[in-house]
């Protein structure tokens, strides 16, 4: 594939991520947008990065599971929305005990064997998710509405284009809200707040 062909299928999967993340309803007194009605995701699951089992997209009983779907050499959104949402839980206290956080990557063949240590370099019980199966990881990102292309460069390398959202999951596997990228954390970490106290868009 030459790589005017791969800019081209790239700049359409951010294309796509972007009206994605501008078709959801606005929700007065939250930040981020939901979906009517909510995708079910709870019956969705994939494997851990280590192989140690499969995780449902769903919270525990009163608590919220955020998912991000990306992968550990990205030079910019995912560190960034990593560090924004840690800054937005440490904002929480206590209350963030109930919140779990998972990353999807996209990125499976370089990223499953080191997938543990780069989330939870953010999160100490963050949860790495992942499967080298593409069948596997379309079924999962489907029901977020996420998009993403891998492909090879003509240096012999990598590129990967993905939709940037950040995602909340409730104890009923329902998907809450997404947040766009470069949300700001003070409003990140009230939405957070008031989904943990029962509120929805």
């Amino acid at each position: 594939m030459s790589a005017a062909r791969r800019a081209a299928m790239a700049l359409a999967v951010v294309i796509a991520a972007m009206l994605s993340a501008c078709g959801g309803d606005s929700d007065a007194g939250f930040a981020g947008y939901s979906r009517s009605p909510a995708p079910q995701v709870g019956d969705v699951a994939l494997p851990r990065a280590d192989g140690s089992g499969e995780v449902a997209f769903r919270a525990v009983d009163g608590g919220l599971l955020l998912v991000y779907f990306g992968y550990t050499n990205c030079p910019d959104f995912c560190p960034t929305t990593l560090a924004d949402l840690k800054v937005a839980l440490n904002r929480l206290g206590d209350a963030a005990e109930a919140v779990d956080v998972a990353m999807v990557t996209v990125d499976p063949d370089r990223d499953l064997p080191i997938l543990d240590d780069y989330i939870q370099s953010f999160f100490a019980d963050g949860i790495a998710l992942g499967s080298a199966d593409p069948t596997v990881l379309t079924a999962a990102t489907e029901p977020f509405g996420v998009s993403y292309l891998v492909t090879d460069n003509d240096a012999g390398g990598t590129d990967v284009a993905h939709s940037t959202q950040l995602y909340a999951v409730d104890d009923t596997g329902a998907l809450v809200l997404t947040w766009p990228f470069g949300i700001e954390t003070q409003e990140l970490a009230d939405d957070i707040g008031d989904l943990l106290a029962g509120l929805r868009p």
